[in-house]
């Protein structure tokens, strides 16, 4: 029986939903009622459309009822994760041929690799990506020749994008093809041990780039539980990538495997008689599962942006106060670097995503009659994938996980409530992911000191002026000021000073990766500095409560006194390295709690 608080929530968004919602439903039966679109296009349509093809792929393109599957790529060789789609587009058309339809590379989204970009003047063009890649599945979509679509993305601002684009096409239905983690390097353990060695000077920069690289070191996705792997787990839990499919790694037997399935899947989806589209497959049920599914986590942070804005293609609307309610009754199942020790792939090997989803049906606490790319229901994504004499087979999961440090049954969790708290206040809301913080660190209450930049605070560390108490301020990092690039740069430093006692966390309107780690970080604030928040008014010194366990993020200064203060302007923004492109982005973006779009 599905838990009642779940229930009221979500009728809570249905009916906040309803006109949007009505009003997207609309536009998808307006494409789905004119009927397949080949039969409608001109012999010059049709034939731009199929020039480059062989002659057995023209054959089929023009047979009646022949299925053409799109394939939308975010391939590139600067993205470990995204390396195995070059490799993957010709081994996937052969398998969609094999299923009996055919398929086209309609179009490549771009793909930025947020590792390369971290502190520099490319992370202000991230967040944009997204809607960039949405923008670009959109143009390879609209060439209508297609009858569904299988979409090659993983990373941060990609699955975002890609799904975004692709809800604009609801009619057709659409399926998510992951290429997997790398395997495992040095540890998680030693891995920041380096960096914060580096940080304090006891060891140099070619130790470093040692250590990273035998922590990034192969094809696949890297292997903390960061925005990347919690899209792929969003998926899983919206039931649109295959069960068990997220964390198998590139050259495992069972990711071919795998990728045939999916093919088979995808085929299947596009037959003449299914009616079933992307548009029937997100729901307000299927989002609140992704939602449930970050919770029971500990995933990233940059989730409160995405899910929003995914929702909303949709014609859903999800605040993050439905974040909040259902972080309340949503226990943390998982312990996944930087929340653990343990890597993506010792959380498949422990049971995955796979685990949680049956944790979470068994308990009531996941919608478990939604549409799938399986069909209907959720119960196939509780199973993980195998090979079994060579043929591959789903096994159910285990009554109990492999190892109790990275997953929990529902009965014993590692906390009773999700890994991601919101807090209000007079400087507005702002997120926290508390699930790799340790209950004694949440609660902080110091004095401001504030930075116009992440690079300023970076040089009163190394000038030893933040040996004390503090809450760092950094402000003009939301969308509209500069594209609100992440500040993971800063986490070292931060780490440091925390683990020499001192009392330290950061207030900021940018965002932390999704590696946000044990220095409590009040992010996402929302109104930023640019749009006239309160945030702008902070001066060194001001007195600031964090207190994400009572959902409080308070400045502690009389309104009459912050009344009479003139907001800062905060710095001049360069314009080098592209950004200079992105000026109409930032003048319409939304703020971060409606998801940072620009649609």
């Amino acid at each position: 029986m599905t838990n009642s608080k779940l229930l009221e929530i979500t009728d809570r968004v249905k009916k906040r939903s309803a006109q949007s919602r009505r009003d997207y439903e609309e536009r998808i039966d307006a494409m789905r009622g004119e009927g397949r679109a080949r039969p409608r296009l001109s012999c010059g349509n049709i034939a731009h459309a199929i020039a480059a093809c062989s002659e057995a792929d023209k054959a089929e393109m023009i047979a009646d009822g022949m299925a053409n599957i799109a394939i939308v790529s975010a391939y590139n060789d600067m993205l470990s994760a995204h390396q195995p789609y070059h490799a993957k587009l010709d081994q996937m058309k052969r398998a969609i041929s094999d299923a009996g339809a055919v398929s086209q590379m309609a179009g490549g989204v771009p793909a930025m690799c947020d590792g390369v970009t971290q502190g520099q003047a490319g992370m202000e063009l991230s967040l944009f990506s997204r809607d960039v890649i949405a923008m670009s599945t959109a143009i390879a979509m609209t060439h209508n020749v297609f009858d569904g679509g299988m979409l090659f993305g993983i990373c941060d601002k990609i699955v975002p994008g890609l799904l975004m684009g692709a809800l604009s096409f609801g009619h057709l239905p659409f399926i998510f093809v992951p290429a997997g983690p790398m395997s495992t390097g040095i540890s998680n353990t030693e891995k920041v041990k380096v960096r914060q060695q580096y940080v304090t000077g006891e060891v140099g920069r070619t130790e470093l780039l040692e250590s990273e690289s035998k922590a990034y070191h192969s094809p696949g996705t890297c292997t903390f539980y960061g925005t990347a792997n919690s899209n792929q787990m969003m998926l899983e839990m919206m039931g649109l990538q295959l069960p068990g499919s997220s964390f198998v790694n590139p050259d495992d037997p069972l990711r071919a495997s795998l990728d045939y399935a999916a093919a088979e899947t995808m085929v299947n989806l596009s037959n003449a008689d299914n009616k079933i589209g992307l548009a029937d497959m997100v729901t307000a049920e299927s989002i609140i599962n992704g939602i449930i599914g970050l919770l029971a986590t500990g995933g990233s942070t940059n989730h409160t942006l995405h899910i929003v804005a995914i929702a909303a293609r949709a014609g859903i609307q999800i605040n993050w106060q439905d974040f909040a309610d259902l972080s309340e009754i949503i226990p943390l199942l998982a312990r996944v670097y930087p929340n653990g020790l343990a890597d993506v792939n010792g959380f498949h090997a422990a049971g995955g995503t796979p685990f949680v989803i049956s944790e979470l049906l068994s308990a009531g606490l996941l919608h478990a009659d939604i549409q799938t790319v399986l069909g209907r229901g959720m119960e196939p994504f509780a199973a993980m994938p195998t090979l079994q004499d060579g043929e591959l087979v789903w096994k159910a999961s285990p009554e109990k996980p492999e190892e109790t440090l990275i997953l929990r049954k529902v009965t014993d969790p590692f906390q009773p409530t999700g890994g991601l708290a919101v807090m209000k206040g007079k400087l507005g809301q702002a997120v926290m992911k508390i699930s790799a913080v340790k209950p004694e660190n949440r609660m902080i209450e110091a004095p401001a000191l504030v930075f116009e930049n992440q690079d300023d605070m970076l040089a009163a560390y190394k000038a030893g002026k933040l040996e004390r108490d503090f809450v760092g301020v950094i402000r003009f990092q939301g969308p509209k000021a500069n594209g609100m690039p992440e500040l993971h740069k800063l986490t070292p430093s931060l780490g440091v000073l925390q683990d020499k006692g001192f009392k330290v966390a950061l207030v900021t309107d940018g965002r932390m990766s999704g590696a946000s780690g044990k220095v409590p970080s009040a992010i996402h604030v929302s109104p930023e500095a640019a749009s006239g928040g309160m945030i702008a008014k902070i001066q060194d010194g001001d007195m600031i409560r964090l207190d994400p366990e009572n959902s409080m993020l308070d400045l502690m200064v009389d309104d009459g006194i912050l009344n009479a203060r003139i907001p800062s302007k905060g710095p001049s923004q360069l314009q080098t390295f592209g950004r200079d492109l992105f000026a109409t982005m930032r003048n319409t973006v939304a703020t971060a709690d409606v998801g940072g779009s620009v649609f």
